[in-house]
């Protein structure tokens, strides 16, 4: 559906906003920002500052988690209305890992016209800049914020083939770190993106390992973009490797071989019997 299309309904702009340098907006969005009749912002005061910068005065409404059932269906009404709406997060494209959602999918429901406004997103941004692989990539919102859970959800990244990209708060950065490298190995490819845009922005590259020791002793501050490359031993990776991650998880987790092996064994799909065969085949073959 186009704008337009509905006559006597309003139109739903989904604008995107700067997510750090205020510059990073498109003529496009603070065009639509200053015809608006009314701004649905995550944070009234945050987009203030954006709004001034332009020069623009519109009446603006907050729109966000804790309120976004109610205030959805108010701002429904006002496009069946007429009205024209434009929603906006407090930075980059609504709906990312933002609210935004609940009120697209009502106004679609409602046959109103919803237009998106491209620009700025961190997900992207940050992808771009990694020197990941970006042919391929999945994005994944925030990790869980318990250690246990983190791990769980990482297991599924083990063999994963493309980049996996994650927003992360500062202050569990390390411990995600720390989870990479006790899950996924000491040499996968990690990049801390931070800041994004902004005066301190800062990118952090290289295995998971150098990257934890970088950040063992900072502080991390600011807006974090974490990246996970892709598996390089691949899906199909030779049985030969398995000695090679074996010694790995004994040297990383500081175990001995035959813990070691209960945890390669269950990451492998494997029992244990199957793996001591696998590793004596190995052993056969190599010497």
């Amino acid at each position: 559906m186009h704008a337009g299309d509905n006559p006597g309904r309003g139109t739903l702009y989904i604008v995107a906003t700067p997510i750090g340098n205020l510059e990073d907006i498109t003529y496009r969005a603070v065009r639509i920002l200053k015809e608006a009749d009314l701004i649905a912002c995550e944070d009234t005061r945050q987009t203030r500052k954006l709004l001034d910068h332009y020069g623009i005065d519109k009446p603006t409404v907050s729109y966000h988690e804790h309120n976004e059932a109610g205030r959805a269906q108010e701002l429904i009404s006002r496009l069946e209305q007429g009205q024209t709406i434009a929603q906006v997060s407090d930075a980059g494209m609504p709906g990312i890992s933002d609210p935004g959602y609940r009120v697209v999918k009502l106004a679609i429901e409602h046959g109103i016209a919803v237009v998106p406004v491209p620009g700025a997103a961190a997900v992207i941004t940050a992808l771009a800049a990694s020197g990941l692989p970006t042919d391929d990539f999945e994005f994944k919102g925030f990790l869980p914020a318990k250690s246990g859970q983190r791990r769980t959800a990482m297991e599924d990244m083990r063999n994963a083939q493309h980049t996996i990209i994650f927003y992360e708060a500062p202050h569990r950065i390390r411990e995600a770190i720390e989870d990479i490298v006790h899950t996924l190995g000491s040499d996968r490819p990690v990049v801390i993106a931070r800041e994004l845009t902004k005066i301190h922005e800062e990118f952090i590259r290289g295995r998971a390992a150098e990257v934890l020791k970088q950040i063992a002793e900072r502080e991390l501050k600011g807006e974090i973009t974490l990246l996970i490359g892709k598996s390089e031993g691949g899906p199909g990776a030779p049985e030969g490797d398995l000695r090679t991650r074996l010694q790995e998880i004994m040297r990383d987790q500081k175990l001995d071989e035959k813990a070691a092996m209960k945890i390669l064994a269950k990451e492998r799909g494997i029992g244990k019997s199957d793996l001591y065969r696998e590793l004596q085949r190995g052993k056969r073959e190599n010497g």
